[in-house]
């Protein structure tokens, strides 16, 4: 969050675009949102800023209406993610997107070892390097994730491996993964927990404090 708040600089109001619950809205400053599920917007936190359900290809807002634009881990679930970045830059001069690299994604050990289909879909959305070069980035920081990182993306548990038996109905990842494929690997991984074998395969991880997983922060001024 503090990566976001300094990317955001002096920026007094802000468009979050695909705003889910709310979790990296900024308080110090005038925010609104945009949001096209009505079951994210049902679980946004009484007093939070207004929201207005649409989708990030047509934004309901003027042409730089806004200091700075927001849009974190969304632009993959985007149906015309270059649509929507056009529209980014439509309507605010600072533009502050959260994504991640698609191929450092398919080389995290839950995908290489245990659901390798889950690559297949990552490399079919659009990576950091391509936001950024669309965005015209200024600057893309590298965000490492810690070992006790609180919010749920898919990467998360990178050092908590026995978190993915039970969190699969919470992250895309693995959600829109073939049903089959999961199962199959989360069987694996069971095992491989029980007799020791992944923290033998993953000693060096377990000597870390923080991995990059490939999330991005891009700046465009």
């Amino acid at each position: 969050m503090s990566a976001i708040l300094a990317a955001l600089g002096g920026a007094r109001t802000v468009l979050d675009v695909g705003a889910g619950t709310g979790s990296y809205e900024p308080t110090d400053r005038v925010v609104y949102a945009v949001e096209p599920s009505s079951e994210m917007i049902g679980q946004r936190r009484d007093g939070a800023p207004p929201v207005v359900r649409a989708v990030a290809e047509a934004l309901p807002v003027k042409d730089s209406a806004v200091d700075a634009v927001l849009a974190v881990l969304t632009v993959h679930h985007w149906a015309d993610w270059r649509k929507g970045i056009a529209e980014l830059r439509r309507v605010a001069p600072r533009r502050v997107v959260l994504a991640y690299d698609t191929r450092l994604h398919t080389e995290f050990w839950f995908v290489r070892e245990y659901v390798p289909e889950i690559a297949e879909l990552e490399l079919s959305r659009p990576s950091a390097p391509d936001i950024a070069g669309e965005l015209g980035a200024d600057t893309m920081i590298p965000l490492p994730v810690p070992w006790d990182f609180t919010d749920g993306v898919f990467p998360a548990y990178w050092r908590r491996p026995e978190a993915y038996l039970t969190v699969r109905d919470t992250c895309s990842a693995l959600a829109q993964a073939p049903r089959h494929a999961v199962e199959r690997g989360l069987a694996r991984l069971r095992a491989d927990l029980a007799d020791g074998s992944w923290h033998e395969r993953h000693r060096d991880l377990l000597e870390l404090d923080e991995y990059d997983a490939g999330f991005r922060l891009i700046l465009s001024r």
